[in-house]
């Protein structure tokens, strides 16, 4: 018999259950740092650094905000070291969770990089995935780095630091890096806000970026 309208004792139809109301699903939890992982794969990755006698020298760290509030970094790209080189160059208790090419996501190497924080974004399109990432990670006080060039020695800044920004509430950090002899050099600017509009907030990160670039002295 079913159960939409199953007769009483007396014949009658009962009345048809209430439908449940639908439930919503959760949203995904932002991707997790685990801090022994993180500090290993930032150390590990120094070593061909020292290994090439080479150094790392850090400006500008006095920008940086304080840990607990969202942060968007955004580098210039010249080299494979470059996310290891601004992790490094933060001051502790800042977990910089960057977006990585899909690619990198292999068996072994892909769950070191998720255990570092960092999560897949594929390249070949607007991966809308990685942005609602990225907004997630903003939401509870967190670190999104991103490369606006999208390659190594790329071009057009891309506009998704500025939409991303924006979306999160967040201010940009330009960080430029460059290399020197034996100096790697990291140069915090001051924080952009993410008000003002995507494409003059990207030509301002833009002018930054390029003047935090070029090589200066020696660290203070």
């Amino acid at each position: 018999m079913s159960d939409v309208a199953r007769p009483d004792l007396n014949g009658s139809a009962s009345p048809t259950p209430a439908a449940s109301p639908a439930r919503t699903a959760p949203e995904p939890a932002a991707p997790h740092v685990h801090p022994a992982v993180y500090r290993f794969v930032v150390n590990v990755t120094y070593l061909p650094v020292l290994a090439s006698g080479m150094h790392l020298e850090v400006h500008g760290r006095e920008h940086v905000p304080a840990p607990g509030t969202p942060l968007v970094v955004a580098a210039n790209h010249v080299s494979g070291l470059d996310p290891f080189l601004v992790a490094r160059a933060l001051p502790p208790g800042r977990f910089l969770q960057f977006m990585a090419k899909k690619e990198l996501f292999v068996p072994l190497i892909g769950d070191v990089i998720r255990a570092g924080g960092s999560f897949p974004v594929d390249r070949s399109g607007n991966d809308l995935g990685a942005v609602r990432t990225s907004l997630r990670i903003l939401k509870v006080g967190g670190t999104v780095g991103i490369f606006p060039q999208g390659t190594r020695g790329g071009g057009e800044l891309h506009g998704g630091a500025a939409l991303i920004a924006a979306k999160g509430r967040a201010p940009i950090l330009p960080a430029g890096i460059s290399r020197d002899g034996k100096r790697w050099i990291v140069r915090f600017g001051e924080p952009i806000s993410p008000r003002g509009g995507i494409k003059n907030v990207t030509a301002e990160l833009g002018e930054a970026l390029s003047a935090l670039a070029v090589p200066v002295g020696r660290a203070y």
